[in-house]
């Protein structure tokens, strides 16, 4: 068995705590584990290591939208998560809402803009959300409100096409699903936009689960994590983020992203969910390691 980790994206250390936290529970759990640091050389260490299944811990780009998962398939090596296909599709956020729209599914409007002329006039009428859009963890976020002065002035790391986004207002709430189950629902609460900071320093974000929300939303949260990860042909785990206005009732949710390797800590949201159900971290990576597979 192999654990996947780390790797070249901007979600680096988040993978690292994601990976060593399953190496640990699947060795609790009677595997034989090696973890590998994913760099240029995988392809030779998958094949020295020859592990009989991969665990794939990583986040982002490269690890996350079908670049591994393609490898893996050439190397005929069984792996965990969502196949080729299914993982380029969720990363790319803009294909993602396509593929929402097809399954009847609500989502918001977007579109794909350069960033000179994001820089120089509002591509939308604020207030809207400038961000990559194939990159997770909410890298690169820009919020842009009704009261700024102008467009934003973008870091210059970031890529030139970049997704603008009208901003929804609301609650944050995810479900996730397992297999053909969608799970539970959090209702993740912050001080403020839901950031990088808020998703991984310590206090940075409170999570209420299950949420308290109306039984119709609870519900629609559920069938609309389900309906996405079967749309998109996600396998093994998936979760889905949902914004909600509850002023507008169930008119006002609307699916965010779907998320095909979520962060995979004990303390993550996918396993506090799943421990919430009965579905222990040690047994939650043993039912994916079980799942696992390669040709999809």
């Amino acid at each position: 068995m192999a654990v996947l980790m780390g790797g070249p994206s901007a979600e680096r250390d988040v993978s690292l705590s994601s990976g060593k936290e399953c190496a640990a529970a699947l060795r609790a759990a009677g595997y034989a584990v090696v973890e590998i640091d994913a760099g240029p050389d995988l392809a030779e260490r998958l094949k020295a290591e020859a592990p009989h299944v991969v665990f794939n811990a990583l986040h982002g780009r490269w690890g996350e939208d079908g670049c591994v998962q393609g490898l893996l398939e050439w190397l005929r090596i069984p792996y965990t998560h969502s196949g080729v296909l299914s993982s380029a599709l969720a990363m790319d956020k803009q294909k993602t809402k396509d593929v929402y729209r097809a399954a009847g599914l609500p989502t918001i409007d977007s579109v794909l803009a350069d960033r000179a002329a994001i820089e120089s006039r509002h591509v939308m009428p604020p207030p809207y959300v400038v961000k990559p859009y194939n990159e997770g963890s909410s890298v690169g976020v820009y919020i842009v409100t009704e009261a700024a002065n102008g467009p934003p002035a973008l870091a210059p790391d970031l890529p030139e096409v970049l997704m603008v986004e009208t901003y929804a207002p609301g609650r944050e709430l995810t479900a996730s699903v397992l297999g053909d189950r969608a799970l539970t629902v959090t209702d993740i609460l912050t001080d403020g936009w839901y950031d990088y900071h808020a998703k991984y320093a310590e206090g940075g974000s409170r999570h209420v689960l299950p949420a308290d929300v109306p039984a119709d939303i609870f519900d629609a949260c559920l069938d609309y994590a389900l309906r996405a990860h079967e749309a998109l042909g996600c396998r093994g785990l998936s979760r889905t983020d949902f914004r909600w206005d509850e002023a507008r009732g169930l008119d006002g949710l609307v699916l965010l992203e779907t998320n095909t390797q979520p962060g995979m800590t004990p303390t993550s949201l996918s396993p506090e969910q799943a421990a919430h159900v009965g579905i222990g971290f040690p047994a939650l990576m043993t039912w994916m390691v079980e799942d696992a597979s390669c040709n999809r």
